[in-house]
């Protein structure tokens, strides 16, 4: 009765927050981390387990609720590495063509441009159980009809462009939905650490889904891989079928979209370190890390390794990406957070952008290989500490508007990146323009850095 008390007096606050007064959304500022945590805390579905005697670097998973939430997602993204890596060799085998490649990454990707907005929204009002159970279904049914498709060799690239655009629309909704409910879901003192393991269980996937994928297309085929990427939808839709969520109150008041939009960027405007970690997210995005989606070409056209190796150079990121997250989850769970936050941005990210241009520049498989394990780490390094910040400078009222801008500001903006670097790909080396595209983030994000005080300064 105790826990129900406090939430109902938290939700209170939110309601009040939520009947639009410009006056309230400023001055709650300064209490933003405050009251985002006890938020967290006070939720009466949050259950420890009876085994809690974790290492503190594991501690969110004693909350039972997290601990399905994490192993369901973790078993869908090893499966949805699989098939990242088949789909871009399959576009290869139909192709030869980078342009495509580009392409195909773009509609994937748009649909976060345009929709992850709209589902920060509903994120704040509707049922995010429903919501995810929707989204992760439609998912599946479409890895399902791509296996289909190349199974009976039907398959197209238009096909598979349209295919991909209509995943990215179900990922671009659940995104927002799944960075707001992982708050809910622990104690106010493992929200933290929640953030830095959900970022080491999608490493390990990197490391574990595209080395089965490799193995996975050798043995039963790119129609094989996509089906068993369809297969681990089950585990996290058992999961969100499974897991207790708290019983929020609805606003007293309920908004346009438009409305509820205008109040999720004023309330980012108004953060100083919030708008800064935006603006450093947008210029990364779109310049830096569109070279994902090119790997493909550099192991089959420039390395000219197959597709096993394609799978090891996505493990060596995987592994460096793992290494950082389980040190950003060490350190938070001995420290409570990172400090000197914003120069550690700053390193990682300038680390990895001078890696790329190395890479680009390199024919050595093992070179490429251990530069990828350094972008994996210095990336994820950058990517836990900004997704954390975002998630503690934020209240559970605005949370899903919150991470619905940043997921648009980080998925988004790729897409346009990788089009550009495919057009650019007709009139110049793949490589060549890859490293054009690293200079032009390289200066952005210095020149955001350097005029932004509030992330200088950023502990």
């Amino acid at each position: 009765m105790r826990g129900r008390e406090l939430d109902q007096r938290g939700q209170d606050e939110q309601d009040a927050e939520l009947q639009g007064s410009s006056t309230g959304l400023t001055t709650g500022i300064p209490a933003i981390a405050d009251v985002a945590e006890a938020d967290a805390a006070t939720h009466p579905a949050i259950r420890p387990l009876v085994a809690s005697r974790l290492p503190p670097v594991f501690r969110a998973l004693r909350n039972e609720s997290f601990l399905y939430f994490w192993t369901g997602n973790f078993l869908s993204n090893i499966g949805t590495w699989m098939q990242n890596l088949a789909q871009g060799w399959l576009i290869l085998q139909l192709t030869e063509s980078s342009f495509w490649l580009g392409f195909i990454g773009f509609v994937a990707a748009i649909p976060f441009l345009i929709f992850t907005l709209y589902g920060g929204v509903i994120a704040d009002r509707a049922s995010k159980r429903v919501l995810l159970l929707c989204t992760q279904t439609a998912m599946m049914v479409f890895a399902f009809t791509l296996s289909a498709l190349v199974y009976f060799k039907i398959i197209s690239v238009w096909q598979l462009a349209l295919l991909s655009f209509l995943n990215g629309v179900a990922s671009a909704l659940n995104a927002p939905i799944y960075q707001a409910m992982v708050p809910t879901l622990v104690r106010r003192e493992d929200l933290s650490n929640a953030v830095a393991l959900n970022t080491v269980q999608f490493n390990l996937s990197r490391i574990i889904g595209p080395t089965l994928g490799g193995y996975a297309v050798a043995l039963v085929g790119v129609a094989g891989n996509f089906f068993l990427n369809g297969l681990s939808f089950l585990a996290v839709i058992f999961a969100v079928a499974r897991i207790d969520l708290p019983v929020t109150a609805k606003p007293v008041r309920r908004q346009s979209t438009i409305e509820s939009l205008r109040d999720g960027f004023r309330y980012v405007r108004s953060v100083p370190e919030m708008h800064g970690l935006v603006w450093m997210v947008m210029s990364i995005s779109l310049f830096l890390m569109p070279f994902i989606t090119f790997i493909p070409y550099f192991a089959r056209n420039i390395l000219h390794t197959s597709e096993r190796g394609l799978g090891f150079m996505m493990a060596c990121s995987g592994t460096g990406a793992l290494i950082s997250a389980l040190f950003v989850a060490h350190t938070v769970s001995k420290r409570g957070k990172m400090h000197q936050r914003g120069r550690i941005l700053f390193v990682a990210i300038l680390g990895v952008m001078c890696g790329l241009l190395v890479f680009c520049c390199t024919r050595n498989f093992a070179l490429a290989s251990v530069l990828m394990f350094v972008e994996g780490f210095g990336m994820i390094l950058s990517i836990a500490i900004m997704n954390m910040s975002m998630q503690q400078l934020s209240t559970d009222a605005m949370r899903g508007r919150v991470m619905g801008i940043y997921t648009t500001a980080f998925l988004g903006l790729p897409p346009v990146g990788s089009l550009i670097i495919g057009w650019l790909s007709r009139y110049m080396p793949a490589p060549q323009a890859v490293a054009g595209m690293t200079v032009c983030a390289m200066l952005c994000f210095v020149a955001v850095f350097a005029r932004s005080r509030a992330l200088r300064r950023f502990d």
